[in-house]
């Protein structure tokens, strides 16, 4: 999938073009990854769960022990949609914070100041609704705390490669002979109608569409096991799915599993379908 560039990017208090959003190679976000970002998804101009997405940041942030007053960052958010020209439009905004510019070492500097950069940028929900993907497993190689949002994603950037060079959509990913999610997305299975899902804990993300999935299936009255699938288990599934703010929720048609293709189903089931269908009901509604 070919993306372009943003027109207008927000760094530290200026608003500039692509071209012109320039970093120190201090940075410590450029030498180490040492920062944190967040996605939010905008559904005809309106924020879908923004709240919920600065919380997570506020997670991050503290894990990070990044100090950063997060006050004006709805305003500044709500700026990168106006002056992207996307205010009645579908759009995603990227948001990122890193320590900022210090000499390099690794202990935390005592008085850098964090680098703030923000953009939003066109973005087609429900693409890939009626189509189902092919992904792909890899073993889990990414450290421990996988629940903060973290701009060092050299293991997932690895993994996600991998599935796309074997043809796939997604990679998700093994870790103790057991699934935990995906490059990008969290991880749904369906066996008998009841979901199951990883555990919150330091080796998934706490999506924000997986909590809001979870939300539906109670409303639903869909049993949900949050619970890892073990691998040896898989080929037993009825359906699975991938959930994320760009990914909604995504059906899974087949897996490439040790260099077979394992085939899932066609078309989505009758637990994706039901969810993806009030999921979208949600986002267009205006909550």
């Amino acid at each position: 999938m070919k993306k372009s560039y943003p027109g207008i990017v927000y760094l530290n208090g200026e608003w500039v073009t692509h071209d012109q959003a320039k970093i120190s190679v201090f940075d410590r976000g450029f030498i180490f990854g040492d920062g944190v970002y967040e996605v939010i998804s905008f559904y005809d101009g309106r924020p879908f769960l923004m709240e919920e997405h600065l919380q997570r940041l506020r997670n991050s942030l503290s894990v990070a022990e990044l100090d950063v007053d997060l006050n004006t960052i709805p305003e500044i958010i709500y700026e990168a949609v106006k002056r992207a020209g996307l205010t009645s439009s579908d759009c995603l905004v990227y948001l990122q914070v890193t320590r900022g510019v210090a000499p390099r070492m690794h202990q935390y500097p005592e008085d850098a100041t964090p680098t703030i950069m923000t953009y939003a940028y066109n973005f087609e929900f429900g693409s890939y609704k009626h189509k189902m993907i092919k992904v792909f497993v890899a073993e889990d190689e990414r450290w421990h705390r996988c629940d903060v949002k973290t701009t060092s994603l050299m293991g997932n950037v690895r993994a996600n490669n991998a599935g796309a060079k074997a043809g796939a959509h997604e990679t998700i990913l093994v870790r103790n002979g057991e699934f935990t999610e995906g490059s990008h997305s969290n991880l749904f299975f369906v066996k008998n109608g009841e979901l199951f899902t990883h555990p919150n804990g330091h080796h998934i993300l706490p999506g924000i569409t997986r909590g809001k999935v979870l939300e539906l299936c109670r409303e639903l009255n869909l049993k949900v096991h949050e619970q890892a699938l073990p691998i040896a288990g898989f080929e037993s599934v009825d359906e699975a799915f991938i959930t994320g703010t760009g990914s909604e929720i995504q059906g899974i048609g087949s897996v490439i599993l040790s260099g077979k293709e394992i085939q899932i189903s066609s078309d989505a089931g009758p637990v994706t379908t039901k969810l993806q269908e009030a999921f979208e009901k949600l986002t267009r509604s205006g909550s």
